[in-house]
């Protein structure tokens, strides 16, 4: 019976330079550090992990509630703060345990994101608090600005966790208080018309990733152009 070879591609596998320089990132390190070191040897970082998916589903769930209980919205922000907690605490944990797998956690990782967003902003549309085309536009720069991210890091070793001062933690902050602001106040004047916040502001947040997108774009491209001239013979 022959066998099946499995080439060695963890021997070959550079983990990313990460990268994060936003605005509370001092803070959060020094927080997270704390917790990794109180964390019960019982849970590991695949049950933060897992705990930081079910709290973005639970708050689409709770944006899509909102639809007929406004009250429901307030309960994102505590679906928020249990997400900060899995999805910040499992890489922490990990390092302090000297657990670390770079390939499944960086996987595992990213692919995690790119759901949450999906049951986020699959919930702010079913909740009518934003128009269907805002959640798609977001949706569609998050994963660009994703994939760009996932392509710099395996083509210059490079990883991103903030742009301009801003990181997932920030992100929540300002959308935990865009919630409460819109349980008072769902629509807004907005250049002569009354609109609802959210479709203000998730406008405003699309068109600032596409932003950020189209700058690392060609930043990446340029850098990749002089990292790798053809030679002349």
């Amino acid at each position: 019976m022959s066998t099946l070879s499995v080439p060695a591609i963890t021997s070959q596998f550079r983990n990313a330079e990460r990268k994060q320089e936003s605005l509370l990132a001092p803070l959060e390190r020094k927080t997270l550090a704390w917790l990794a070191a109180r964390m019960p040897s019982r849970i590991g970082p695949d049950h933060l992990t897992m705990l930081g998916l079910f709290a973005l589903a639970m708050a689409g769930a709770s944006y899509a509630m909102a639809a007929w209980w406004p009250p429901a919205i307030l309960f994102v922000n505590i679906w928020l703060a249990v997400n900060w907690f899995g999805d910040s605490l499992d890489g922490t944990l990990a390092r302090y345990r000297q657990q670390q797998r770079p390939r499944y956690g960086f996987y595992v990782d990213h692919i995690v994101d790119s759901f949450g967003a999906l049951f986020v902003l699959s919930g702010l549309a079913w909740s009518g608090l934003m128009s269907e085309r805002v959640a798609f536009a977001l949706l569609i720069a998050f994963l660009l600005l994703s994939i760009d991210s996932y392509l710099a890091a395996y083509t210059r070793g490079k990883f991103n966790l903030s742009f301009w001062l801003f990181s997932p933690t920030e992100l929540r902050i300002l959308l935990a208080l865009g919630n409460v602001v819109v349980f008072w106040k769902p629509s807004i004047v907005f250049l002569g018309a009354r609109q609802n916040f959210f479709d203000v502001g998730g406008g405003i947040g699309a068109i600032c990733m596409v932003v950020v997108l189209l700058i690392n774009v060609i930043r990446n491209t340029a850098g990749l152009y002089r990292e790798e001239r053809i030679k002349q013979a």
